[in-house]
């Protein structure tokens, strides 16, 4: 064929190179994109019809000096589990609207957000109102259109009494008849308490009902106090606290529980300090909080439930996912409110400016906490949801759902997986099946901690004592990390105390199975007994263990990655449950020998997860619940040897390749050889490069396809110089050279910076 020539060609001369530049661009684009962020776009589906709504009830706060970032958070989280499910194709074919509305702490603004919710025919659920006072005005006035409208609705709510004649109304709180007030029963007993003494706040019906609760334990324990004391504008008259504080001290009560909003309790323990007496105490609010208040330490006991925010130890699943998307969007606490009166009055004091807010500080997790909760109803919903008929109208939907929270999420029978942790509901009082820790911070210890005794709930429905388990896992060494078998071994001390402490109980999870023997690849010394000495702490067992393990690793940054290694540790039986504590993170060894790897950080996380279980015979469900900890260590590559293997190599075939275009054209073979034995090269080196068994592409992988797309646009640019289509177009030749001059260096420069960030960020 002949190809023709003249002016009729002359407008079509571009579209070679035109074509050749957009693909290439396009590609290098795609190269740029994060894995997830590629494989969401894969998945995302198209969802027709209207629209289910979701609304998120909020309560915004003015009145304190620095935000506790806990709406931030929500809207961040939920708004991210929206677009997630969307992504994925909604549900039933229908994409998810979440509506956010916030009361700002206001009683007529939380019944107007309420009714806006209830309005709306396609909302399938509800989630929110914290605030037990503005939950109380809000079903008073409008407790008969919520049982009406049937819509699940998730409160976050701990007083029962509030939403419990309306039977389509849950808590994502657990309950303070069915869990608060018997572990504060099991707690009395377990420590001897037969003097308690109560303060709380008049006519608040979360202080109202402990109060009465602590009132009626009968037995050998008597309420020897009983002091509610009177807000105004918000606040207690220096006066009262004075008085229930000398009144303390005449009664002499072993255990004061106190119940007067975490702003308060400064207040009520200087007057205890006036009064010169320091009581045993057991806080409604956060022992951390109120020593931070306190600017020091408070001379006796305190004691305080907690569900999260445990003392040294991390929600080990809120932890993975802020690892695994980046730490730069998890940052919630801390803003200042310049609004708050605080600030005029000088009660607010500004933080120290010195001090850079970690994403991993408590106040932060527990905001984090807060808005993964929420986010967890939205995908419990949707899950809930897509087991019904397509074809089903809203007012169905609605009870598919409530159906489902009373079979498949009731509290010993199933439960729904989150990103916070396993939800399940209890079937008479609808709230949250969780059962609180005990949290001490002993006198003159100046650290907080679980307490020796726990309780768990059975499934005769009684709570059970359990031991606290004090334990430390002591790294030594990591070596011979194997990225293929997702293996490595260690060697490491494991030294703990309790009242049963036990290494027979402990199963050691994700050690390697010999399949020969079938079990764990542990060699195992004991140091110390735990006997008295005067080399090793009294009741302490250290052990010496050496073994393989495995862990989970993650390529899409290699070789640029940081990769989690794990002791995982949870009791062996079932029936002989524990729970860790370890020591303070400042107190632990940081110190130990690593294999080609760079130690960033070290943390212990904890986790409960479940067993299901189905009876063939009878088809009923069950859960069996356990504890489980990981003493993690987060690790980063040494990428010295593949600097010097791919990298810098790979950058002489770049400019190799690069130069070669500069020769004369009538050396044009010279030019393409040149550049195809710098593509073949490239080729070859990646060949030779030890293969890392992963699902998507690596970062070193990324880097090549670059390599190869970058030398194929140098020698497509050394064919178009010498064509036809150029050599009587000065036009297309000075584009030719500028972008060979010009763009490939650019584009060259671009991709290094990506490989340079990603070799030294997180």
């Amino acid at each position: 064929m002949t190809l023709a020539t003249g002016p009729a060609r002359g407008g079509r001369d571009w579209v070679p190179t035109t074509v050749m530049l957009l693909v290439f661009i396009a590609t290098i684009a795609t190269l740029g994109l994060r894995p997830a962020a590629a494989q969401s776009a894969v998945r995302t589906l198209t969802t027709s019809g209207e629209p289910l709504s979701i609304a998120v009830f909020v309560s915004s706060r003015k009145d304190q000096c620095y935000d506790s970032g806990d709406v931030a958070a929500i809207t961040s989280l939920v708004t991210a589990e929206q677009h997630r499910i969307n992504a994925a194709g909604g549900v039933l074919g229908r994409p998810i609207r979440v509506d956010i509305l916030d009361d700002a702490r206001q009683p007529k603004q939380t019944v107007a957000n309420l009714k806006k919710a209830l309005s709306d025919k396609s909302t399938v659920a509800m989630i929110g109102v914290t605030n037990s006072v503005n939950g109380r005005a809000a079903f008073d006035e409008l407790g008969q259109d919520i049982a009406a409208h049937a819509i699940p609705f998730f409160t976050d709510i701990t007083l029962n009494s509030v939403f419990a004649k309306y039977p389509n109304v849950y808590t994502m709180r657990p309950s303070q008849d069915e869990e608060r007030v018997p572990a504060i029963v099991e707690f009395i007993k377990s420590r001897g308490i037969t003097r308690p003494a109560f303060v709380g706040i008049k006519d608040n019906p979360f202080s109202a009902s402990l109060g009465e609760a602590l009132g009626k334990i009968g037995g050998d324990v008597q309420l020897v106090a009983d002091h509610r004391l009177v807000l105004k504008d918000e606040k207690v008259d220096p006066v009262a606290f004075a008085a229930v504080a000398a009144d303390l001290k005449l009664k002499a009560p072993d255990l004061v529980f106190i119940a007067v909003g975490q702003a308060r309790n400064v207040p009520m323990l200087s007057a205890l300090k006036q009064e010169g007496i320091a009581p045993p105490l057991f806080l409604s609010g956060n022992i951390e909080n109120l020593r931070e208040a306190l600017g020091q330490e408070y001379p006796g006991d305190v004691f305080q439930l907690a569900w999260e925010d445990l003392p040294d130890v991390y929600n080990e699943r809120l932890r993975e996912r802020i690892t695994r998307n980046g730490l730069d969007k998890w940052m919630f606490e801390g803003a200042k409110v310049p609004e708050a009166p605080g600030w005029k009055s000088g009660e607010c004091k500004a933080r120290s400016g010195d001090i850079t807010p970690s994403v991993y500080d408590r106040r932060n997790m527990r905001a984090i906490g807060r808005g993964t909760a929420y986010a967890d109803m939205i995908a419990l919903v949707v899950e809930a949801l897509g087991s019904a008929d397509p074809r089903s109208d809203v007012g169905s939907l609605r009870a598919h759902v409530l159906q489902q929270l009373a079979t498949s999420y009731s509290a010993g029978r199933g439960a729904f997986k989150g990103s916070f942790e396993n939800w399940s509901f209890r079937s008479v009082t609808r709230s949250a099946d969780r059962t609180p820790y005990v949290i001490v911070r002993p006198n003159g210890l100046g650290a907080s901690q679980l307490a020796p005794q726990q309780f768990v709930r059975l499934r005769s429905d009684r709570l059970r004592r359990i031991d606290t388990l004090y334990l430390d896992v002591n790294l030594v060494r990591i070596y011979r990390v194997d990225d293929n078998e997702k293996s490595f071994y260690a060697d490491f001390y494991l030294q703990m105390r309790g009242a049963d402490a036990d290494l027979k109980k402990i199963e050691l999870t994700n050690a390697f199975l010999d399949p020969k023997t079938n079990d764990r690849q542990l060699n195992i010394r004991m140091i110390h007994d735990g006997s008295p000495s005067e080399v090793y702490p009294e009741q302490m067992k250290i052990y010496l263990i050496s073994g393989k393990f495995m862990f989970e690793p993650k390529f899409a940054n290699y070789p640029f990655d940081t990769q989690r290694f794990a002791v995982n540790v949870q009791p062996k039986s079932g029936d002989a449950p524990f729970i860790v504590q370890p020591p303070p993170a400042s107190l632990r060894d940081k110190s130990a020998s690593t294999d080609g790897w760079n130690m960033k950080e070290q943390y212990v996380g904890y986790d409960a997860d479940f067993v299901p279980a189905i009876d063939a015979w009878t088809h009923k469900q069950s859960i069996v619940p356990f504890y489980k900890a990981s003493f993690a260590w987060l690790m980063k590559r040494q990428t010295t040897d593949y600097f010097l293997r791919v990298v810098v190599p790979l950058a002489f075939i770049l400019v190799v390749a690069y130069l070669a275009i500069f020769i004369p054209h009538h050396h044009f073979e010279a030019v393409v050889t040149i550049q195809v034995t710098a593509l073949l090269s490239a080729v070859a080196l990646y060949l030779s490069q030890p293969k890392i068994d992963g699902d998507g592409a690596t970062m070193s992988d990324r880097i090549f396809i670059f390599i190869y797309m970058a030398v194929s646009l140098m020698i497509g640019l050394s064919i178009l110089r010498i064509s036809s289509l150029s050599t009587h177009r000065r036009w297309l030749r000075t584009l030719i050279s500028t972008v060979h001059v010009l763009l490939i260096p650019t584009l060259v420069a671009s991709m290094a910076l990506f490989v340079f960030r990603s070799a030294i960020g997180d």
